[in-house]
């Protein structure tokens, strides 16, 4: 989980940054998208492995 608080900071920083610097917002809007995805996807990724973990020990039970 800390990989998604680091990917999360950085998305607060682009959003920030566009914010502060309106000749390049589009550029750190489409940045904070990216990490967005990004934090998004290892969400996704954290829930497979939550997942697969969880069958993996219910078949073992069984």
């Amino acid at each position: 989980m800390n990989k998604l608080v680091e990917i999360r900071r950085q998305e607060y920083f682009c959003r920030e940054r566009a914010y502060l610097d309106s000749e390049r917002r589009v550029f750190w809007l489409a940045e904070a998208e990216e990490w967005e995805q990004r934090a998004l996807d290892e969400i996704a990724f954290h829930f497979r492995e939550c997942n697969l973990d969880a069958s993996g020990h219910s078949l073992a039970a069984n």
